[in-house]
């Protein structure tokens, strides 16, 4: 089966083709192609939807062509067709989504509207040699903080998640705090490898409660108590250098203590004996160093995509979108977007 899949939900313009395998669950990845608005929107501090949008429907066409060449295979020799349909941001998602269901009708073949963090739940699966086992799943990205219990594809029990600020969003805004170029998350973690995290002591939201959820919005406001106590003006451009790295190695440890006392926590719940990490935090160099060591101490299988799957990508879409049609679970081509869009089979445990 050759499934065709294409990412749009924010500001990565993505197109991946990959292949199932006969003789093996792991799939071949034959392209994955991302065209990214990072420096269009770095101006901004932030995504701006109408830009991401245009840019989306000007990028799309020569990215496609990219992937099917990459992996050198025509459009009428794809088996199914997959595509964002949510959560993200409305109009970017449209442009994506309406892409994929135009090849679906012309080729008159199956469409799949795959979740987004379903894409990113399952990616870590798409270089293991074993393919897909029940697992827990953390997903840590700029817009979720997530555990989930995984049995199968739409086998889902939240066990856990932000109240409030994501891990990522939580960087993003301290890093506006501290007047780092956006993205903040890569910006933090570079300067958190000069820094000493144990100068500030800034808080563990949440992490002796009994529950597993999260929160970060704590953190946040403790770094804007911190910096008028460290200079007269409150303005980061005028702290030392080196107070700077300090302040992103104490926020950076602050949040992987939290994510790695919540999960190890969830393990032993569930008894589970492998963790699937994903999301764009998950590529922080010293959260995946971390996790990996406390898994290896706890016998536990920690399954951590490259970090070219570790951010919005194609490849995660294409892979659940061909899961899902190995079921026969296909979508109609009316299937709409949604900006809000709840994970299928979600259940909450009490």
């Amino acid at each position: 089966m050759l499934v065709l899949g294409i990412e749009s939900s924010c500001d990565e313009t993505a197109v991946a083709l990959l292949e199932s395998c006969a003789d093996s669950p792991q799939p071949r990845v034959l392209s994955s192609v991302i065209s990214t608005q990072i420096p269009l929107h770095r101006m901004y501090g932030g995504v701006i939807p109408e830009l991401a949008s245009r840019n989306h429907s000007t990028n799309l066409p020569v990215v496609l062509r990219e992937a099917l060449e990459q992996a050198g295979r025509s459009v009428h020799e794809v088996d199914v067709f997959a595509s964002t349909a949510g959560p993200g941001l409305v109009a970017a998602l449209l442009v994506g989504n309406t892409a994929a269901k135009a090849l679906a009708l012309a080729a008159g073949k199956p469409f799949v509207a795959v979740n987004h963090l379903e894409g990113h739940m399952l990616s870590p699966f798409i270089t293991r040699a074993g393919g897909l086992v029940p697992h827990l799943s953390l997903v840590v990205s700029g817009g979720h903080t997530l555990l989930v219990d995984v049995q199968g594809v739409s086998d889902y029990t939240l066990l856990g998640r932000s109240v409030d600020d994501a891990a990522g969003e939580a960087f993003d805004k301290v890093a506006k705090m501290l007047d780092l170029p956006y993205p903040g998350g890569p910006e933090i973690d570079k300067r958190a490898e000069q820094g000493d995290p144990a100068r500030f002591s800034f808080p563990r939201p949440m992490l002796h409660e009994d529950h597993l959820n999260f929160s970060f919005s704590g953190l946040k406001t403790a770094v804007l108590y911190t910096l008028p106590r460290l200079t007269a003006s409150g303005n980061p451009h005028d702290l030392p250098e080196q107070t700077l790295c300090d302040i992103c190695a104490g926020v950076r440890q602050a949040i992987i203590d939290v994510l790695i006392h919540k999960t190890l926590k969830a393990l032993r719940r569930t008894g589970h004996k492998v963790l699937a990490v994903s999301g764009g935090v998950s590529c922080n160099a010293a959260l995946r160093t971390q996790l990996m060591e406390c898994c290896r101490r706890a016998g536990v299988e920690a399954v951590l995509p490259p970090n070219s799957l570790t951010t919005d990508n194609a490849a995660m879409i294409a892979y659940a979108g061909m899961l899902r049609a190995q079921h026969g679970d296909f979508s109609p081509l009316d299937t709409p977007v949604d900006p809000n869009l709840k994970l299928a089979g979600m259940q909450t445990r009490a």
